[in-house]
């Protein structure tokens, strides 16, 4: 694990995410108290079609409110 100080953290950026993306934590600081973590951005799953077949919407999911559920929102 590395702590940085955030002066230092300005002034070396790249190496600083070049070393978190091979796996070494690095953690920004500010006065001694630390702020950040530097870590690499998970890969989002690409969106398969059909994850919410089957899913029905209720009847009633457009129905007007009720007064008293209306009255919530005021």
């Amino acid at each position: 694990m590395m702590d940085t100080n955030l002066y230092e953290a300005k002034t070396q950026l790249s190496n600083l995410v070049s070393r978190a993306l091979n796996g070494e934590e690095v953690v920004i600081c500010r006065a001694g108290k630390r702020l950040v973590r530097l870590v690499p951005v998970e890969e989002a799953l690409p969106r398969q079609p059909g994850q919410l077949s089957g899913m029905a919407v209720p009847d009633d999911a457009m129905a007007p409110l009720s007064e008293t559920e209306t009255a919530l929102w005021a």
